[in-house]
C-alpha cells in the first residue's frame, strides 16, 4: 500500500489505479469505497482506461446510473479497452443503453 501511495504521489497513473483497488478491496488498506472512487476518478482524468472502466462499473452496478456508466465505458472503449466494449454491448442488449448515447 505504501509503495503504491508513494508512486501515485510521484505521478504514476498506474499506481493510482492500483491504489484504488487497494482501497476498494481491503488488500493493503482499510476498505474505503468513497476514497477508492476518488482515486479512480483522478486516474481516469489522467488517462487510465482501466480506472474509467471501473467508474462505469460503479455507476452502473452500484448506483444504477446507466447513462453515466455508458459514458465511462464509451471513453474507455475509445481508449482501446475491449472489456468496456463488451459492457456497452451488454447494456444495449439489456435495454439500459441506447444508440443515441453513442
Amino acid at each position: 500500500f505504501e509503495m503504491w501511495t508513494e508512486a501515485a504521489e510521484l505521478g504514476s497513473v498506474d499506481a493510482l489505479y492500483h491504489l484504488s483497488i487497494e482501497y476498494e478491496s481491503e488488500v493493503g488498506a482499510k476498505e474505503d469505497k468513497a476514497r477508492s472512487i476518488q482515486v479512480y476518478e483522478k486516474a481516469a482524468m489522467l488517462g487510465c482506461p482501466l480506472s474509467r472502466h471501473e467508474l462505469g462499473c460503479v455507476e452502473g452496478s452500484d448506483r444504477g446510473n446507466y447513462d453515466s456508466a455508458a459514458k465511462h465505458f464509451l471513453i474507455a472503449a475509445k481508449m482501446g479497452l475491449k472489456e468496456s466494449v463488451e459492457n456497452i454491448k451488454s447494456m444495449f442488449m439489456a435495454g439500459v443503453a441506447t444508440k443515441e448515447q453513442y
